[in-house]
């Protein structure tokens, strides 16, 4: 896929490209990260499209980044995402007598795990082993070849982000890494960087949401 001179992309649906085309006008500063944010769309298209997820990680601000993530994917963002026929069928037969149309109940998903959520395992493995290995530890037990990790870091090097994306490699884990610039220890892991300018954390957060919002949207009118 080519970029034409307007600088939209060729080979998408329009309203695919109508996202990723926004995010700049709304954002200019992140104009110098639109290779990275279009290589991590087709890193996650290319991973959905083969029947994989995504798993995310991050610290504080970044770990609510994760489940905000998580939450636009596993259901509906922008769009209702009905479940198709046959699928839905077979639900419905299945709650006959439980629930009447179940099936418009649920919506369509994008797997995606944040490794931020499991407070009783990531307490015991800290305390039992080593707190900087809690996010490595679960893409060793969630990770398969094909899978996507998205590691956030406003600084690139926290300790559990980088052993996380570190042990990701070592399991053909695709590597994203969502940080501030110049990316950090990140920056020599990762399979493709997006590193966003700012003075401080709260300005690089700030940059975070609208890139993985865009994400979202574009892939969730792909898929659906």
């Amino acid at each position: 896929m080519t970029e034409n001179d307007s600088g939209s992309l060729v080979g998408l649906k329009n309203s695919v490209k109508e996202h990723f085309d926004r995010l700049f006008k709304r954002y200019p500063q992140l104009s110098g990260q639109r290779d990275g944010i279009f290589a991590a769309y087709n890193t996650l298209t290319a991973a959905y499209k083969n029947g994989h997820k995504l798993l995310v990680c991050g610290n504080g601000g970044s770990a609510a980044d994760a489940d905000h993530i998580v939450g636009e994917l596993m259901k509906g963002f922008n769009k209702k995402r009905t479940l198709d026929t046959e699928t839905a069928t077979r639900i419905d037969n299945c709650f006959k007598g439980y629930i009447d149309h179940a099936s418009r109940l649920l919506q369509g998903v994008l797997p995606a795990i944040a490794l931020t959520q499991h407070t009783a395992l990531s307490t015991a493995f800290s305390n039992d082993v080593r707190g900087d290995m809690v996010f490595a530890q679960q893409v060793y037990g969630y990770g398969c070849k094909g899978d996507v990790l998205l590691a956030i870091s406003t600084s690139g090097n926290a300790g559990n982000v980088v052993n996380a994306a570190v042990l990701a490699r070592a399991l053909d884990v695709a590597v994203i890494g969502l940080t501030g610039q110049p990316g950090g220890k990140l920056a020599d892991i990762c399979d493709t960087l997006i590193a966003v300018p700012g003075s401080s954390t709260a300005e690089i957060q700030e940059l975070h949401l609208p890139i993985y919002h865009t994400l979202c949207a574009m892939l969730e009118d792909t898929f659906f």
